[in-house]
């Protein structure tokens, strides 16, 4: 009988730790490093086109995934504030998904737990249950109508479209931590008129703690075209929800001037991230806006890693 040779583990299964404007210092996890094994093939993916499937074939064990989670810990000295949760598609197709969550709590310290996924599996009450003891848990919701998922999300034939948005609605009223819901605007596909009422409506009954919204930055799988700044800023109103946060890599810096009272009547209408008021709020806007604080008429909180500012 041949000698058994040992098999080194992968070196991939991590990445990081990198900065994230909304979730701070985040080591990554890759539950699929090799291949891409996703249920979409969105058109703004910046992973090359691929073949949807229903379930990962190929996948570390979850002591390979806890080891070199330990492993970069122990030689890194930055903070580690999220030990983030995604994959080389979806994460959610991990099998062992339950398994790692536990054990990945056992060892994440002061950090949090965090989930990408682009929420095709949500409606799936064993994925629920896998995700409950996840500190943050952020799901993309690029369409509600069918017509824009088949279009743009591209979803494998295994994904119940109509069952997602109902989903989330029943994961939000049984998961106690952080919920997020991201949205990635696609010039003349989800920008529409039609795709936006559906929206505001769908986020009005899943009640996340934060939206995120933002448009393509990478080049794409295929050939689309991203929306403008200033278009997000438009689409942000019209989605009416109290708390957006506007993700866009070259944002412009406009310093426009707010007194007091246009800072309240902004804030009235929904909360300001910090990143708004530093790209919007010249620097009397921004003593104006502290003065406010100073009055306790307007207060921060933390919202899932971004600092907001409202009317107390």
């Amino acid at each position: 009988m041949p000698n058994s040779q040992k098999v080194n583990p992968p070196t991939n299964l991590t990445f990081g730790p990198v900065p994230s404007r909304r979730f701070g210092v985040s080591l990554g996890i890759d539950l699929s490093p090799d291949i891409k094994q996703c249920n979409f093939d969105c058109l703004y993916c910046e992973l090359k086109a691929a073949k949807t499937v229903d379930k990962m074939t190929k996948f570390p064990t979850v002591e390979e995934l806890v080891n070199a989670v330990k492993e970069k810990i122990l030689h890194t000295h930055t903070k580690i504030d999220v030990l983030t949760i995604t994959a080389n598609g979806e994460p959610t197709l991990y099998p062992l998904l339950k398994e790692l969550v536990i054990e990945l709590n056992k060892i994440k310290n002061n950090s949090k737990l965090l989930i990408l996924s682009n929420g095709s599996t949500i409606y799936n009450h064993e994925i629920q249950e896998a995700l409950q003891d996840i500190d943050i848990v952020k799901l993309s919701l690029d369409c509600v109508s069918k017509e824009c998922f088949t279009k743009l999300d591209r979803s494998d034939k295994s994904i119940q479209i109509n069952k997602i948005v109902s989903g989330m609605v029943d994961f939000r009223s049984k998961f106690k931590n952080q919920l997020i819901i991201e949205i990635l605007f696609v010039d003349t596909l989800n920008n529409k008129e039609s795709e936006i009422a559906l929206l505001r409506d769908a986020l009005s009954k899943i009640k996340p703690n934060r939206v995120d919204i933002g448009t393509i930055d990478r080049p794409p799988a295929y050939k689309v075209n991203p929306v403008s700044y200033e278009e997000l800023e438009s689409l942000s109103k019209k989605l009416n929800y109290p708390y957006i946060n506007i993700a866009y890599k070259n944002r412009p810096i406009f310093e426009e001037y707010y007194s007091n009272e246009e800072i309240l009547t902004l804030l009235s209408r929904r909360a300001l991230s910090e990143y708004d008021i530093e790209h919007t709020f010249n620097k009397a806007s921004q003593e104006n806006l502290s003065q406010l604080i100073l009055q306790q008429k307007v207060e921060t909180i933390d919202n899932c890693g971004v600092k907001f500012y409202r009317i107390l």
